[in-house]
């Protein structure tokens, strides 16, 4: 799918395979409403294939990441022709879910850079990133709650494993505020950053420079780990090793890594 340029979404892939991928409506706090929510899952099924990429950073233009819906869109009526939110319209989710839930769906890493506001669902679309960066002030919420909501967006199962069971309760039914800080507390945050889009960069240009078939490869065990039991877990890394020992591109690692020098792999 070709990405059109837009006022809500901005995509640019460097030389390096790394996608800076930005939410652009800053006036607003880069707030979803019905436009952005069509933009970011058009931005998803871009990058999915997408040439030459190797790593995505996603990233809020403005003053905050994602202050979740925007509160406009509370009164609005449904189209006539609207599924159902218990329709599976994107694979496992609905519209609203595969917003998130794409992220972790992208055969690469998708590295968040989060900082200001991250409230609702600017929480899901940062917890479904494979690894997040949290300006250390940031401000963070699990929100739906205080809107007479249960959480959506995909946010139960990308939080499986982040985060410790009655800390996430206490969030959820709380919705209060935490810092970046608080959040790499409770897992919610991998790394506090004063500068979370240079510190994700930096993380997207490593992972670029890895084997891109192996990265897929190793982001689909990754998914597949809470999903898998332990022998199937085995079978399928056993799967993924046999495709890829012994390929140009996994020689190219090792007589790089030996030779001490930048490797020159060929994208997926």
């Amino acid at each position: 799918m070709q990405f059109q340029e837009n006022d809500r979404v901005a995509i640019q892939l460097g030389r390096d395979g790394v996608a800076q991928v930005r939410l652009t409506r800053p006036d607003k706090m880069n707030a979803l409403d019905p436009e952005m929510f069509e933009r970011i899952i058009q931005a998803g099924q871009a990058l999915h294939d997408m040439k030459g990429l190797r790593a995505v950073v996603l990233s809020g233009e403005g003053k905050s990441f994602c202050a979740g819906l925007d509160t406009s869109s509370f009164g609005r009526e449904p189209a006539d022709d609207e599924p159902a939110l218990t329709e599976r319209t994107y694979g496992n989710s609905n519209k609203f879910q595969q917003v998130a839930t794409q992220w972790r769906k992208l055969p690469v890493p998708v590295i968040a850079a989060v900082h200001g506001v991250c409230f609702g669902g600017g929480m899901q679309i940062a917890s479904g990133a494979d690894v997040r960066v949290v300006a250390p002030d940031a401000r963070m919420a699990i929100m739906e709650l205080k809107w007479g909501l249960v959480p959506d967006m995909g946010g139960y199962a990308l939080w499986r494993g982040l985060v410790r069971d009655d800390v996430l309760r206490e969030l959820i039914y709380t919705n209060r505020q935490f810092s970046g800080e608080e959040a790499r507390e409770y897992g919610l945050a991998t790394f506090v950053d004063a500068d979370p889009l240079t510190k994700a960069t930096a993380i997207a240009t490593e992972i670029a420079n890895r084997n891109p078939h192996a990265i897929r490869g190793a982001k689909r065990l990754a998914n597949g780990m809470t999903e898998l039991d332990g022998d199937a877990i085995l079978m399928e890394e056993s799967i993924e090793q046999h495709a890829i020992m012994r390929t140009k591109n996994q020689i190219e690692a090792v007589m790089a890594g030996m030779a001490k020098r930048a490797p020159k792999f060929e994208d997926v």
